[in-house]
């Protein structure tokens, strides 16, 4: 089928995938907001009923990552092959999800004790929430691609850019190949798709030139400075992945320090 059969398969995978993250986001900050006051019973009754939807709606987000990839990639390779499954582990970071769920809590906690109004303090505990529940509908597709491509015999993938709009961290990254044997890097809120890349020869790291021309240009505007060969300003040392210790891969720039592997306690 081609062209026309994988262009159908994208639309309907992002169709499904938004709406399944929409829909997961909505019902969390729903019972966030419908709670009666934020103290410890509270929270309880929070994770108590989100907890079941959120872990559901993960695994669901890996089975039609799975679908989608099997057959994109099957339609690539001209084989007839179906999806074979994932196993995504509930704790997706390497962190009870009970424990990652009652951070937004520990957070409005943090801003009253800091003499923030209450209003403040549910305010950053939402946003928090919010960041939460995006990244690990993220997580869950990315650890479901990495499965999926590497069960189909994919070496390489590119990051697809979708949505309405897409941050320069995004763009520029999905200019690169990437090997799937990583996990694609991520960030919280990004809402990028693992794309294959089709053959055994590595295509080099950077696959789009003409895109990377244009946030060359872009970052031009911005700074003053700009070069289509990539050495003023050098975007590999600006751009970088770091290690996080609970997304994997995470997409930063250089001066941007996050958590790694070593500071996440053991269980």
């Amino acid at each position: 089928m081609g062209e026309a059969l994988q262009a159908a398969l994208t639309e309907r995978y992002d169709a499904l995938s938004t709406s399944l993250r929409d829909r997961v986001i909505s019902f969390v900050l729903a019972a966030f907001d419908s709670l009666g006051n934020y103290r410890d019973s509270d929270a309880a009754t929070f994770l108590e009923r989100v907890l079941p939807t959120v872990l559901a709606t993960q695994q669901r987000m890996g089975q039609i990552t799975d679908a989608y990839l099997s057959a994109m990639i099957s339609d690539m390779l001209g084989t007839a092959t179906a999806a074979a499954g994932v196993e995504l582990p509930e704790a997706l970071r390497g962190v009870e999800p009970a424990e990652v769920y009652h951070r937004p809590f520990v957070t409005a906690y943090t801003a009253l004790s800091q003499g923030k109004s209450y209003a403040e303090a549910l305010s950053e505990a939402r946003t928090r929430l919010l960041s939460i529940t995006e990244t690990d509908m993220q997580l869950a597709r990315t650890h479901a691609a990495r499965q999926s491509m590497e069960r189909g015999g994919v070496k390489f993938f590119r990051r697809a850019l979708r949505g309405p709009g897409n941050c320069a961290l995004c763009t520029i990254a999905s200019t690169q190949r990437y090997r799937v044997q990583n996990l694609m890097p991520i960030h919280p809120g990004c809402n990028c798709k693992p794309e294959p890349i089709i053959g055994n020869k590595d295509p080099g790291q950077v696959i789009d030139e003409a895109l990377l021309r244009e946030a060359h240009a872009a970052v031009a505007k911005e700074v003053g400075a700009s070069d289509a060969g990539g050495r003023a300003p050098d975007y590999r040392e600006v751009i970088i992945t770091r290690e996080h210790g609970e997304y994997g891969p995470l997409l930063a720039v250089r001066r941007h320090e996050f958590t790694g592997p070593d500071d996440v306690p053991s269980p």
